[in-house]
C-alpha cells in the first residue's frame, strides 16, 4: 500500500493523501520518500492537473516527523560510503524543490503549479517540512496542534530543507527559536509567527480554492525571485554578519559547545547563507549527514525517542489488566505533596490532598491555584479551566476520605518512623484492594513495606522537583512489592504523563545512587583546592544543565549532609567521604545552605538572584597550587556516576539499560548528547573506560575502581547495547 496517494479530480485538482499503514501519525519513511516523488512526478507530468492539494487521512494530524527508527540505523546503514549517503538525503530536497518549482520557466519564473499543504492539525519536523516547500499553508483550528520543527531536542537539525527555508523566509535571528530552542506553536500562534498562511474550519476546501485562484506571482517564493535578500542580512553583510556571529555566541553561550547537533546546525545555516538556494540546500544536506554520523546523534535519537516511546508505552509493564487511577489519596501537602496533586488533578483524576492541619492542606491546594492564575495571566487558561481543576482536589485533614481511593501516593516528612504511622492508619482506612506508594528519595522501600499489612500492594513512586516541571519517576519494587502494584503504578506515572523507569529496592534506588556521589565529589574537589569556577564549569562543559556547585545550591547543601549523616549513622563512618563532609559540615556551619539560605558556594542579592561564587570559600579551604586539567575534572565528575549506573546494572537493582538512560538524561540532565550513562560508556568505549578508571583509582581512590561487568565487557569487546538491548 502506497503511503502518499494521488486523486485526480474533474476541477483540475489533484490531492495528494498521506496516510502512513498501521500507523496513529504519519513519519516520513523512506518509502514514503519514494511514493512521494512519484505522485509528485505523475501530478507535475499531467497537463490536465491545475494544481495540487497535500493533505494527511490521519484525524488531527498532518504527520509528526521523519522515521527516528530510520535516522538512527543511518551511520551504520552508510558507513564509508559518504557520496551515496549525500545523493540519498538529496532525494527529499529534489521532491520537495520539485513541489516548489515544478513546470516553471527558470527565466521568467511562469508557468508552474501551485502547491498548498492542508493540515487537519499537527506538522512537526520532516511533516513541517513538506508543507514548507509548498506556496502556501492552511492548517485546521486545532487547539492540540503543534507546529515547528523540535529536531534539536533529539539530537538532529532539520535537514530536509527547514533549515534553509526557514532562514530564507524569516531571517536567522528570528528563525533561531524555532531551529536552536525545537519552539513549537499551535495553530493559532503559528500563523501570527507566520509558520503556516491560513486558518480554515475545511483546510483542504480551502486549499483547493486557492489552488484554483493562485497567480504565477503566488506561487514564487521569495528566495527565488531575482534581487532577494535575506531578512536581516546575508553573513557577509555588516547587520547579517552580527546577527550570525552573535547566535554563535549566544548558543554556545547555552550549550557549552557540548551538542553537536547546534554546531552542525549553525555550520549549515552561515555556509548555506552565503550560497544560492540550491546549493545551500546540499550544504544543509552534507552537514545532517555529518551529523547523523556522530555518534552522539544516535545516542540521543535512541534514549530520547525511542526508548523514552516504549518505556511511556510500558515496556516493562507485568502482564496484569487495566490499573488506570480513578481517585488518589495524597498524605502531605507540602510542596510534593502539593505538585503531586496537582499533575494528579490535569490528568483528570480525582485527588483528595490530606495533612494535619486544614491551613496546611488548602495551602497545599492553593499551590495549583496560583499554577493557574500565573497561566491564565499569560492568556494560556481560563477561569473556567481553573474551576474545573481545583474541584478535582479536595483538601482536608480528615481521613476518612480516603475510603474508596485506589492509590495513595505517600508524601510525608522523610522519616521512617512518621512514615510507618501513616501507614498503619491509612490501611486501616483504604479499600483491600488500593495500592500505597511511598514517595521517598533515598529509604529503602523493603523497610517501609514492614509497616504495612499488604506488603505485596507496597511500592515506591518516587518524583523529582518540581513535579510539574520534571519528566522522570522512579518506581520501586520492594522485595514483596507484587506485579499489579508495578501495574498501578506505571498506569498512574502514564496517566500524568510523566516517563517511568522501575528498579529494585536499594539504598537511593537508582537515580540518587548516581546523583549523591556526584555532590560528594565536587564538593572533595573544592575541598582539595580545586578552583570553584574550574569544577562548576567543567560540568556545563559536559552538557549538564548546570554547574555541580551550582546544583548543590540549588538542591541545598543541608539536604546532601542529612543524606551524609543518616548514610554513617547505618553503615560506619567510612561510608562517607571525610574531606567532602568537612566541606559540607563547614558550609553548614557558616548557615550557607543554597539558594533557599540566598548564601551557598554562590553570592546571591536580596531577590534570590545567584551572582558570583563566594570568595570565602577558600579562605577555609586554600587554593591548590597545581589545578589539574579540565578533563581531568571533568573525567572525576563523568566516571563518579557512570560507575555508580554500572553496578546498578551489575547489582539487578536497574533492570533495563533503557531505564537507565532515560532516567539519567531526564532525571538529573546527564549529558544529553551522550544518551546518558550506557550510551556514554558506548560511544568511549569500554577498554578506554576502564583505562580512565585505572588512573583515577591510582590518584584518588578505589570509588573509581572498574567494576567486574565493565572490566569483562572489555576483555570481550562489547558494548552495552550490545549486549543488552531488549
Amino acid at each position: 500500500m502506497t503511503e502518499f496517494t494521488l486523486t485526480k479530480h474533474d476541477d483540475g485538482v489533484a490531492i495528494i493523501t498521506w496516510d502512513l499503514p498501521g500507523k496513529s501519525m504519519n513519519v516520513l519513511t523512506e518509502q514514503g520518500i519514494e511514493d512521494l516523488k512519484a505522485a509528485v512526478d505523475a501530478a507535475n507530468a499531467d497537463d490536465e492537473i491545475k494544481g495540487v492539494v497535500l493533505t494527511s487521512a490521519k484525524p488531527g494530524s498532518f504527520a509528526a516527523g521523519a522515521d527516528l527508527n530510520m535516522l538512527a540505523g543511518v551511520a551504520e546503514r552508510w558507513a564509508g560510503k559518504p557520496d551515496e549517503m549525500l545523493e540519498n538525503t538529496m532525494k527529499a530536497h529534489h521532491i520537495m524543490r520539485a513541489m516548489e518549482r515544478n513546470n516553471m520557466d527558470p527565466k521568467t519564473n511562469k508557468g508552474g503549479k501551485p502547491y498548498a499543504t492542508a493540515l487537519p492539525g499537527t506538522a512537526l519536523g520532516a511533516g513541517y517540512e513538506v508543507a514548507l516547500a509548498t506556496h502556501r499553508i492552511f492548517c485546521a483550528p486545532n487547539p492540540k496542534a503543534k507546529i515547528g520543527l523540535p529536531e534539536i531536542l533529539v539530537g538532529v537539525f532539520p535537514g530536509g530543507g527547514g533549515t534553509t527555508r526557514l532562514i530564507r523566509k524569516f531571517g536567522l535571528m528570528a528563525a533561531a527559536p524555532y531551529l536552536l530552542q525545537g519552539k513549537t506553536l499551535s495553530p493559532d500562534a503559528a500563523k501570527k509567527a507566520g509558520l503556516i498562511d491560513e486558518i480554515a474550519d475545511d483546510p483542504v476546501a480551502a486549499a483547493r480554492e486557492w489552488v484554483l485562484n493562485a497567480t504565477d506571482a503566488d506561487i514564487l517564493k521569495p528566495w527565488d525571485v531575482k534581487g532577494y535578500k535575506m531578512p536581516g542580512g546575508a553573513p557577509y553583510h555588516p547587520q547579517g554578519f552580527m546577527t550570525f556571529a552573535g547566535s554563535v555566541v549566544m548558543a554556545r553561550g547555552q550549550t557549552q559547545g557540548a551538542f553537536p547537533a547546534v554546531d552542525a546546525l549553525l555550520n549549515a545555516a552561515y555556509n548555506g547563507a552565503l550560497v544560492p538556494f540550491d546549493t545551500a540546500l546540499k550544504v544543509e544536506a552534507r552537514w545532517f549527514n555529518n551529523l547523523l554520523m556522530n555518534p552522539s546523534s544516535a545516542a540521543m535519537i535512541r534514549t530520547l525517542f525511542l526508548n523514552k516511546g516504549a518505556l511511556e508505552k510500558g515496556a516493562n509493564r507485568p502482564d496484569v489488566p487495566d490499573q488506570t487511577v480513578k481517585k488518589v489519596g495524597i498524605l502531605g501537602a507540602g510542596m510534593m505533596g502539593a505538585g503531586i496533586a496537582n499533575v494528579s488533578a490535569k490528568a483528570g483524576i480525582e485527588v483528595v490532598l490530606i495533612d494535619q492541619t486544614q491551613e496546611a492542606a488548602d495551602k497545599g491546594k492553593a499551590y495549583t491555584t496560583n499554577l493557574m492564575d500565573k497561566a491564565i495571566s499569560r492568556g494560556k487558561s481560563t477561569e473556567e479551566k481553573k474551576e474545573a481543576l481545583l474541584s478535582k482536589i479536595t483538601a482536608s485533614t480528615d481521613l476518612e476520605l480516603l475510603k474508596d481511593v485506589d492509590l495513595i501516593v505517600e508524601a510525608v516528612f522523610e522519616d521512617p518512623g512518621v512514615k510507618a504511622e501513616m501507614t498503619k492508619k491509612v490501611e486501616a482506612i483504604i479499600p483491600e484492594d488500593a495500592i500505597f506508594a511511598s514517595n521517598t528519595s533515598t529509604l529503602p522501600i523493603t523497610g517501609l513495606a514492614k509497616a504495612s499489612v499488604r506488603p505485596e500492594q507496597f511500592i515506591g513512586i518516587h518524583f523529582f522537583s518540581p513535579v510539574d516541571k520534571m519528566l522522570l519517576v522512579e518506581i520501586i519494587k520492594g522485595k514483596e512489592t507484587g506485579d499489579r502494584a508495578v501495574a498501578k503504578a506505571l498506569d498512574f506515572v502514564r496517566q500524568i504523563r510523566k516517563t517511568p523507569i522501575v528498579v529494585n529496592d536499594a539504598r537511593y534506588f537508582y537515580a540518587n545512587r548516581c546523583i549523591v556521589p556526584s555532590g560528594y565529589e565536587a564538593y572533595r574537589m573544592a575541598g582539595e583546592g580545586i578552583a570553584l569556577p574550574l569544577i562548576n564549569n567543567a560540568g556545563r562543559l559536559l552538557g549538564f544543565p548546570v554547574g555541580s556547585l551550582q546544583l548543590m545550591d540549588e538542591t541545598s547543601v543541608d539536604l546532601l549532609g542529612k543524606i551524609a549523616r543518616a548514610t554513617m549513622q547505618q553503615e560506619g563512618e567510612d561510608s562517607v567521604d571525610p574531606l567532602s563532609y568537612k566541606v559540607i559540615s563547614f558550609l553548614e556551619g557558616q548557615g550557607r545552605l543554597g539558594r533557599k539560605a540566598n548564601a551557598g558556594f554562590y553570592e546571591y542579592d536580596e531577590k534570590g538572584k545567584r551572582l558570583d561564587l563566594w570568595t570565602g570559600f577558600n579562605d577555609e579551604f586554600p587554593l591548590a597550587e597545581n589545578q589539574p586539567s579540565v578533563e581531568d575534572v571533568q573525567n572525576r565528575l563523568m566516571l563518579v556516576q557512570v560507575l555508580e549506573a554500572v553496578r546498578a546494572l551489575e547489582e539487578n537493582v536497574l533492570l533495563d539499560i533503557r531505564e537507565g538512560d532515560v532516567g539519567a538524561v531526564l532525571g538529573w540532565g546527564f549529558a544529553p548528547w551522550s544518551g546518558g550513562p550506557f550510551g556514554w560508556l558506548d560511544i568511549v568505549g569500554a577498554s578506554k573506560a576502564v583505562e580512565m578508571c585505572e588512573q583515577l583509582e591510582a590518584q584518588h581512590g578505589e570509588r573509581f575502581k572498574a567494576p567486574a561487568l565493565l572490566r569483562e565487557m572489555a576483555d570481550k569487546g562489547e558494548t552495552f547495547y550490545g549486549r543488552f538491548a531488549a
